[in-house]
This record gives structure tokens, sequence and C-alpha cells, in this order.
């Protein structure tokens, strides 16, 4: 969440080149309101944004015991602040200007830290994702994935086995702004499958009319 907006669209932009769903908030009210409603797995939180700040945001969220992991960005380069800081509970500090490089490392690090990225490959039956490599190869073939479809695989590899909606999709492998009342997931999902599962009789993925998809550890015939 950044005060700045070139900054802002910058960090979107290699976020997103690293497969992640981000939401971008201009103000201290909008950041609060999309804490309020959405489960992030990291927060990146200026400490400067309009009212309230990000230093007042983080000292709420604390009070209230939410234990988001909070990447600050300052440019306060003294002591004193980072300690300030530091003591109202961010987990990182990055003082402007800093490089898009380090700022992606220093996410991944809090990410490790929380937990939510334990695995460099993933799998499922005859499919294996290289995370580090970004490559998928299903039966020892690779496969070519567009951004987004890496994504969405990532998240069904992730909670293999689970019955995922399309709300839960829309929140996690897209962003706030998307528009879930569309068909580009299901059209999203129909790429992948034909890339993961082409003319095999049996599926990794599945879908579950009304209800969603889920993505099998083992291919399987279709319900």
């Amino acid at each position: 969440m950044e005060d700045e907006e070139v900054l802002g669209e910058a960090l979107i932009e290699a976020l997103e080149g690293e497969y992640y769903a981000v939401d971008l908030a201009p103000d201290g009210e909008t950041a609060a309101e999309l804490v309020d409603v959405n489960e992030y797995d990291l927060v990146v939180l200026d400490w400067t944004i309009p009212p309230p700040t990000g230093i007042d945001l983080l000292r709420k969220w604390r009070r209230e015991g939410r234990e988001t992991p909070v990447l600050m960005l300052t440019g306060r380069s003294a002591i004193d602040d980072r300690v300030d800081g530091l003591n109202t509970g961010a987990d990182d500090f990055l003082t402007k200007p800093f490089s898009l490089l380090e700022f992606l490392a220093r996410v991944r690090s809090l990410l490790r830290r929380r937990g939510k990225v334990l695995h460099s490959t993933l799998e499922a039956g005859d499919l294996v994702m290289d995370r580090a490599r970004r490559t998928v190869a299903v039966a020892g073939s690779p496969v070519e994935l567009s951004p987004k479809e890496f994504a969405l695989l990532e998240y069904f590899l992730n909670h293999r086995d689970q019955v995922i909606s399309r709300t839960q999709l829309s929140e996690h492998v897209w962003n706030d702004s998307f528009d879930s009342l569309g068909n580009v997931i299901d059209v999203t999902v129909h790429r992948l499958r034909k890339k993961i599962d082409g003319g095999r009789s049996e599926k990794l993925l599945h879908t579950l009319k009304g209800v969603g998809y889920v993505l099998k550890g083992r291919r399987a015939e279709n319900a």
C-alpha cells in the first residue's frame, strides 16, 4: 500500500511478474477497509500514506491481534524511526530508494517466515511444478503456461484435493478489482485443464458444478 503512484505501480508490476495477486490502496482509509475484508499473506505498507498513516494502521492492527506480516516502506533512515516501527510491529523495513530486486527478496523472505512458501517443488500425479525455475512438466514433458495459468495451477497445487470456489480464485489468483461475474476464471481453468490433462481419460483438474474446482493428488476419471 503506497502513497507514491509511480512507485506503487512499479511494485504492483514487480509482484504480478512473480505471480502474486495484488491490491493497491492509495490511502490509509482504503488500506484499512481492504485489510478488514481480505486475508492477506503480506502487507506492504508505506509509513506516510494519507491518514491514517502507515504507522497508525500498523499500531491499530497489532493492537487488534492481526498477525499478517508487514513490510514497511519509509523515507526515514533514522535509527529511532526504525526502532519505533519495529516496536510497533513491523516485520521488516525498506528505506527508499530501494531496488526492486531487494524488494522482491524481502517479500519472499517474509512469506517463507510465515510458512506460505514451504516447497520449491509441487506435485500432483505425474505433474511437477518447479517454483524456482518457473517450469511445469507433465509425465516428464514440459508444459508452457501463461503467468496467470501458472499462478492458478500453483494455487490449486497448494490446496490439492480441496474444493476451491470461484470466489477463492478471484480473491487469491486475481485481485480486488477483478470482476468475478465474468467468465475469465472459467476460460483460464479450461485452458489450464487442456494443457495438464489434454485428451487423457484420467484427469487431475475436475469441475464440481455449482461448487468449484478440485485438483486431485492423482489422476482419476471424472465423477
